[in-house]
């Protein structure tokens, strides 16, 4: 009787840890536009300590962009969205590799193939907060 009494009385199931406002791919998409808009600048200068600056400056966002993608992987996308979109792990895997290769290189063709792929994982990111 006391079970019952206590019981809960509406079942409710929470899709993340904290409320879902906090995930965002608009972080790792403005860590990506930096990436790129750098290795522009640096294709326009060739003073040696702009360049070391750019350089350090582009490797440290594009570390803050997989830092971000990385955090919607592990802890915003869930097993249903996996199944609903079975790509995600591998668009997920190429934009992180993606987001390597910019950080070691000065095309700006890098940069926007990162941006190419975040991209993909904000549409899916979008389409899930709408379920």
């Amino acid at each position: 009787m006391l079970s019952r009494l206590f019981a809960p009385k509406v079942k409710v199931s929470a899709h993340c840890d904290l409320p879902c406002g906090v995930y965002d791919p608009a972080q790792a998409r403005i860590e990506a536009e930096s990436v790129k808009a750098v290795q522009e600048k640096m294709a326009a200068n060739d003073d040696p300590h702009f360049q070391a600056r750019a350089t350090v400056i582009k490797e440290q966002r594009a570390e803050l962009a997989k830092h971000h993608v990385s955090v919607l992987w592990s802890d915003y996308f869930k097993p249903p969205h996996f199944e609903k979109y079975p790509e995600l792990h591998q668009l997920v895997n190429d934009t992180l590799k993606a987001l390597s290769a910019a950080k070691a290189s000065t095309d700006p063709k890098t940069g926007e193939k990162a941006l190419e792929l975040i991209a993909q994982i904000d549409k899916i990111f979008w389409e899930t907060k709408k379920a």
